[in-house]
């Protein structure tokens, strides 16, 4: 997992423009919701690279690369982070959340099973 730090493009006296990717293709565009304690995920993408965009409320996101150690890092509103090709990531619904999605590659819509393979061992169980 990649914390990203958001820096505004512009700003004025009407708000800021911040770029979420930029010089990047993004394949499709998500959101999902989760109730408290919701599980999501408990999978990986070999060809999908993945940004998670927090709109509201608060998520706990875990990861973990092949043969490293896990990553958690609870995520409140406007905290950006991006999970890489073959990363194992779960993500768990502290709080009521929204979190927009982004992807790169074959993830999207009728494609999502394509590269999607769930974790024999989750990351997140539902009972936690």
């Amino acid at each position: 997992m990649e914390l990203i730090k958001l820096i505004a493009a512009h700003t004025d006296a009407r708000g800021t423009i911040t770029d979420l990717i930029s010089d990047d293709e993004v394949n499709a565009v998500t959101l999902i919701t989760f109730t408290k304690g919701a599980v999501r995920a408990n999978h990986y993408h070999e060809r999908t690279i993945q940004w998670n965009y927090v709109l509201s409320g608060e998520i706990l996101l875990v990861t973990q690369m092949p043969d490293a150690e896990r990553i958690e890092k609870v995520l409140k509103k406007g905290d950006f982070a991006v999970t890489r090709e073959n990363e194992r990531h779960a993500l768990q619904g502290v709080t009521e959340a929204e979190v927009l999605i982004l992807t790169k590659g074959p993830r999207a819509g009728t494609q999502y099973e394509n590269d999607t393979f769930r974790l024999a061992e989750p990351l997140i169980s539902s009972n936690s």
